[in-house]
């Protein structure tokens, strides 16, 4: 079962990506769907590569994000609609970054950037919270992801430093 969206359209790519391939459709917990569904992009991509790619991979990952969560939010009717899950996508690849700095295994670091970068991206400590409500558009849409993401990366650092 999908979350109904008049404007939605499988044959627009912006609608596809923003919405995680349509992982955001899900009717429960689409941020959480969409995070889920980055979790093979990481292990077949990401995983692979070396960081500076892994880096220039993120940069346009973003960069496209911001255009495809905009002209999805315009074409929904609101600009961060619950079905936009391209953020959640790019801040767990943030987030998961981390792993590949010290080439560390998906099990069981990478479910531990998932915790932590789902807990930052729902609560939306300071100052997430602040960008979440005065940003806006496609780049609004992404940011706070972001920042949510280098908040659960720090964490993950600091949980493989004492482990």
């Amino acid at each position: 079962m999908t979350k109904k969206l008049p404007n939605f359209r499988w044959r627009s790519a912006p609608h596809v990506l923003a919405t995680g391939f349509g992982s955001g459709l899900s009717p429960i917990a689409p941020g959480t769907m969409g995070t889920i569904a980055a979790i093979p992009f990481y292990l077949v991509v990401f995983a692979h590569v070396p960081t500076w790619l892994y880096a220039i991979l993120l940069v346009l990952s973003f960069g496209f994000g911001v255009l495809w969560c905009h002209s999805s939010g315009k074409d929904f009717g609101v600009a961060d609609h619950g079905s936009i899950v391209w953020d959640e996508m790019v801040g767990y690849w943030l987030t998961a970054i981390v792993l590949s700095w010290h080439e560390l295994p998906f099990y069981p670091w990478g479910l531990w950037a998932f915790v932590w970068f789902r807990l930052f991206d729902i609560v939306k400590p300071w100052p997430i919270n602040l960008v979440d409500r005065q940003t806006s558009g496609g780049f609004g849409v992404m940011f706070d992801d972001i920042l949510a993401a280098i908040y659960a990366g720090l964490v993950l650092e600091l949980m493989i430093s004492v482990f």
